[in-house]
This record gives C-alpha cells, sequence and structure tokens, in this order.
C-alpha cells in the first residue's frame, strides 16, 4: 500500500518518508503510531488519513485484536492492589475482557500468551519490590525470561520522591519488558504519595490506545477512585469524618515513650473492615511550624492561594496548615527551589558528586531549614506552594476487629518525636493525636484495604504474630476476630518493647487471651530491662524447634512493625532457624521462605 499525494493532506517529501517507513513497522509499531497520532491529534477526522488508515486496518484483519488485558499488581501496603481493581473495573465497562492477578499468583509461563499487559507496582523500602512481587521481578529479570516482541504494555509505578529510588521497582519492570521486545502501549507514570490524578491521567491514556486499536467506545472515563472493602462511598478522595471517642496514653508513667490507643465511632457510616486491613488519617500540620514558616517567608498568611487544577482557592496559611508537606525534603523540591533562590549554595549541594553529602542535610530537616539556609526566596506565595507536594495521608494498622466492635476502629499510634540540627521536631499525625485531638473532635479517615496481610481463610491454621512496640496493633485485631468466630487454630505471639513495667502494650488482654486459650503462646522481650539488649528475634531463637515445627504444620507468619531494622533483623533470624532445624543449605532456607511467600505463609506489615 503506497501513499499518494493526490488523495493524502501530505506533500511530496512527507509522502516519501511515509512510504519508506511504513512497509519497516511491525503491526505492533503501526497500531502504536496509530494510536500515539489519534491521542495526539483528537480534533483530527478519520477521513484526513485514508491510505494511512486502510494500510493498518489491512494489517489488523490479518491478525484481529484482541479485547484481553492482563492487569498484574505488586503491592504492599494495597495501595496498587486497590487501584487495579478500579481500573480493572473501568475496563471492563469499557468492554474489554479482563484478568487482575497479583505477581505473586500469575505463572510466568503464561506471559508469552499476553497481547496486553498492564503492571501496577509499588517500590518498598529503598528500591525493592513489593514481597508480593519478588518472584515475578526475579523471573523476569533472569535467563528463563521469554523474548515478548508481540506484547503490548504499560507500568503505573507508585512510590515517594522522599526515597532516594523513586519508583525503582516500576522503573525496572518498563525498562525490562522493552528489552524483552515488548511495545509500550502508553508511557510510564511515576506516581508520588498524591497519585490519585496521575494514575487517573495514566489510565485514560491506555484507554484511549487500547480503544483506537479495538474501536470500541470509551464509555466511562471519570476518575471514580477505590472504595473501601465495605462499599461505602467513603474513601481516600472522599474521606469520613469519624468521631474521636478516646485517646490513651498505653504507657506507664516513667516510660520514654508515649503510645496512644485512639478509638473511633464509624456509627452511621456504612463502614467497616476486616483484620489486616489499614485505616489513613488526612493529618493537619503544626500550627506553631506553618507560623514560624510563614514568619520566615513574611509572606501574608490570608493571601490567597489556588492548591489544586479544580481551582480550589484557601488562605496561604490554612493551605500550609491542611494541604501542603512541609515537613519532609526531597530532591525533587530542592531542585525546584535552587531556581527560585540567589543563593548558589544549593545549586553547588545539589552538583554531581555530592549525592551523599545532599543525603545527609535532606535527613532530619524540613521546610523551615530550608527556607533559613537558602533564602532569601524570589517568588510569592501563589509560586511558593506550587512547588510543594500535597500532604500524604498516614497509614495506621487498625487494632481491633470490627465483629468484636461494630461501628469503632481503633489505632495504636506511638508519638514521634525527636531533636535533630538544633531542633525539636515532631510527627504531623502522631503530635496532632497526642497533643491537640479530645474525644469529640473529628479527623478526616478512609479505610485501606489490604490483602496482604489477611488471618488464613481456614481458622485451623496455626499462626505466629511477631510485633514489637506498635506493631502489635493488627495482632490485637486477630485475637479478637478468632475470639468472636471461636478459631480453633494454634496462635503464638512475640511482642517486644523498652520496658516490661511501662510498656506492655495492652498486657491485660494478652494475658486473658492466654489464660482463656485464645493465644497459645506468648513470648515477650523487652530490650531495656537488662544490661544485654533482648529483642524479638532472640526469643525466636530460643524457640526455634518448636518455631519450625509449627512451620512445617502449615503456620502462617505474620511481622508487623519497623522495616528498616526490626524486620530485617526477623528475616535473617527465620533463615537462620530455618537452616539450623531443617538442616539445610542458606539457599534451601531462602527457597523455604520464598515458597512461604508464594503460598501467603509469610506476610509482612512493615514501614
Amino acid at each position: 500500500m503506497q501513499l499518494q499525494v493526490i488523495n493524502s493532506p501530505f506533500n511530496q517529501e512527507q509522502t516519501e518518508l511515509l512510504n519508506s517507513l511504513l512497509p519497516t513497522l511491525t503491526e505492533s509499531q503501526k497500531i502504536w503510531l496509530s494510536g500515539y497520532l489519534s491521542a495526539s491529534t483528537t480534533t483530527v477526522a478519520t477521513a484526513e488519513l485514508p491510505n494511512l488508515t486502510t494500510e493498518i486496518t489491512e494489517q489488523k484483519a490479518a491478525k484481529p485484536i484482541t479485547k484481553d488485558i492482563t492487569i498484574l499488581f505488586g503491592s504492599q501496603t494495597g495501595n496498587a492492589q486497590n487501584l487495579t481493581k478500579n481500573h480493572g473495573n473501568r475496563l471492563k465497562e469499557n468492554g474489554f475482557n479482563v484478568t487482575v492477578q497479583s505477581m505473586s499468583d500469575f505463572k510466568p509461563n503464561n506471559l508469552k500468551k499476553i497481547q496486553n499487559l498492564l503492571i501496577i507496582v509499588s517500590t518498598h523500602g529503598e528500591g525493592d519490590p513489593p514481597d508480593t512481587a519478588i518472584a515475578f521481578h526475579e523471573f523476569l529479570h533472569g535467563k528463563r525470561a521469554p523474548k515478548l516482541e508481540g506484547l503490548q504494555y504499560s507500568v503505573l509505578a507508585l512510590g515517594d520522591s522522599s526515597y532516594e529510588f523513586f519508583c525503582e521497582t516500576g522503573k525496572q519492570f518498563d525498562k525490562r519488558l522493552e528489552e524483552l521486545g515488548g511495545i509500550r502501549l502508553y508511557p510510564r507514570v511515576d506516581c508520588d504519595l498524591d497519585y490519585d490524578e496521575p494514575a487517573n491521567e495514566w489510565f485514560e491514556g491506555v484507554v484511549s490506545g487500547l480503544n483506537l486499536q479495538s474501536k470500541s467506545t470509551v464509555t466511562n472515563t471519570v476518575n471514580t477512585a477505590p472504595t473501601s472493602v465495605q462499599d461505602s462511598g467513603y474513601s481516600r478522595t472522599n474521606p469520613y469524618y469519624a468521631e474521636v471517642l478516646d485517646v490513651i496514653n498505653l504507657n506507664g508513667r516513667g516510660s520514654n515513650k508515649e503510645t496512644f490507643h485512639v478509638e473511633l465511632s464509624l456509627e452511621d457510616s456504612g463502614i467497616s473492615y476486616e483484620p489486616g486491613d489499614s485505616l489513613g488519617i488526612f493529618p493537619n500540620n503544626d500550627p506553631e511550624l506553618v507560623d514560624l514558616l510563614i514568619k520566615e517567608l513574611d509572606f501574608s498568611p490570608t493571601e490567597s492561594v489556588t492548591i489544586n487544577k479544580q481551582g480550589e482557592v484557601l488562605a496561604f496559611r490554612e493551605a500550609l496548615l491542611t494541604y501542603y508537606e512541609i515537613t519532609v525534603l526531597t530532591k525533587p523540591l530542592l531542585q525546584k527551589f535552587s531556581a527560585i533562590t540567589a543563593n548558589k549554595s544549593l545549586a553547588a549541594l545539589l552538583g554531581k558528586g555530592n549525592e551523599e553529602k545532599l543525603k545527609d542535610y535532606m535527613n532530619g530537616r524540613d521546610l523551615l531549614d530550608l527556607i533559613r539556609e537558602f533564602g532569601p526566596l524570589d517568588t510569592n506565595a501563589q509560586t511558593f506552594v506550587s512547588l510543594l507536594r500535597k500532604l500524604p495521608t498516614r497509614l495506621y494498622s487498625i487494632a481491633s476487629s470490627y465483629k468484636a466492635n461494630p461501628d469503632e476502629a481503633h489505632l495504636t499510634i506511638g508519638a514521634v518525636r525527636y531533636h535533630a540540627n538544633g531542633r525539636d521536631r515532631n510527627g504531623v499525625c502522631s503530635v496532632q493525636i497526642a497533643e491537640r485531638i479530645q474525644p469529640g473532635d473529628k479527623l478526616p479517615i478512609y479505610i485501606q484495604n489490604n490483602e496482604n496481610f489477611k488471618l488464613p481463610e481456614n481458622p485451623e491454621t496455626p499462626i505466629i504474630m511477631v510485633g514489637p512496640g506498635t506493631g502489635v496493633a493488627p495482632f490485637r485485631s486477630f485475637m479478637q476476630e478468632r475470639e468472636e468466630i471461636g478459631a480453633q487454630g494454634k496462635s503464638w505471639l512475640f511482642f517486644g518493647d523498652q520496658h516490661f513495667v511501662t510498656d506492655f502494650l495492652y498486657q491485660t488482654e494478652w494475658q486473658n487471651w492466654l489464660k482463656d486459650g485464645v493465644l497459645t503462646k506468648l513470648n515477650i522481650a523487652f530490650s531495656r530491662d537488662k544490661a544485654e539488649k533482648v529483642y524479638v528475634q532472640h526469643r525466636m531463637l530460643e524457640h526455634s524447634k518448636e518455631l519450625f515445627e509449627w512451620l512445617e504444620d502449615g503456620a502462617v507468619l505474620y511481622i508487623c512493625g519497623d522495616e528498616k531494622h526490626m524486620a530485617h533483623d526477623v528475616h535473617q533470624t527465620l533463615l537462620a532457624i530455618i537452616q539450623k532445624e531443617g538442616q539445610m543449605s542458606l539457599e534451601k532456607a531462602e527457597e523455604y521462605v520464598a515458597a512461604m511467600i508464594q503460598n501467603k505463609r509469610y506476610q509482612r506489615d512493615v514501614y
């Protein structure tokens, strides 16, 4: 098929270029080009490209375009999974045949059978894939990965720009699929913590490309954010204002910690949840910090600023108090600020070779530090807020069972306070709870469903729970649930904190469950009661033989709490126990743990 100048809008030179290019394109490349042109020139009528359309149509006739789409997600806390479910439903509404699967459940050998693949994946920790994506990630980057010339794909990456390896897992999937021969249906989109708008734009781009191929009509591309498990209508984008029923300090007098038990009312909301789910809170910044920031900037606190694409307007102080993040520094933020300050030191800090200095500077500093050290700024209030990212919600593991506490949700929140770089620092949400929230106040909240941290379907399955400090919260919900349903399976808790007398969170409840048989075993570790520090992993080692026997009997192991230290140490201890008691090599022990993850017998809720 040759384009002719007389019946096309192209001149002679353009026609020759197109006629030399078209025969070299693969079917997928022609489809992608058609989608790209249509997406970028939506007002152009189809009749204006008669021969190009004919060429592509003839190619389509040789091999019909499938309307089958596979969406694979890799999720740690539930964000990627909820987005996947939402986008899968919307694609079904557009007439597509959609398969939604966790990467942990997907059989990699089926990859070659897929023509349209969407990847939605978060990045965990310092650039690592989430637990549910590890096996698929290793397969795709291994020698057994197949060539994927017939694959069209697109990647939605979730991350946090305050981390060095922002959206790293999504970037790796995107690059590897291209290396294997796949063609991007739509470019990868990297999302920060406020992911709703970019995720929706990515979805609409994907739908546009798919619909252009299948000639189906878009029936619904309205942003319908995922609702919570209970389909109450309340969600991350439509929070429920829950009344605070009680705030209780769980630590005894003289403790180094402040850990608060918070009870929220869900009455008449229609909201419910399951053990293992989390609750998100939309916090406010510290008014004292906001006022110091405004004073340093010398902007009017009452000046109006537009805060989003919808044109919503707030007073400058109110915007800093309720809408923007001011306590965390990220490299993208510093790069933006270097353009509005005459202080050349910031640009030097961002220069090549200063990566470690930059990382050290950002650690423990906030926006007030940045302005004091690298000001003055050559900008106005509107431009200033346009550089900031939205104040992210805070997720907390729910510490109650809905069956045991109808119309309530309980949280276990440790107040974060520390001194760094000459100033006292406070956790945004935790200190708001500790100092500025009283019973009767209302908090905007939503439920975050987490299918990756759930009780086993069979209530007779034994469970092992490792949750020091506030990591014990979801295990309180597990015990309440198992008590309500009369579960007969064995249960074992490893709990630790600083001091037995002041820091044994929910002590009476654990002892009552132990007495009543709801909890089978309890091992505790209080690190500051003796000269030699003892942690939960030490207690696991002390009981390694029995712990391995439980694992061999099919027990599910749960870990909740600090990721950088505790979860890493517990993981290494688990490998050591399996090596010792199972008489295995390290390689075999790692395979044993990988199989546990695959079978959902090793679940982590770490942060």
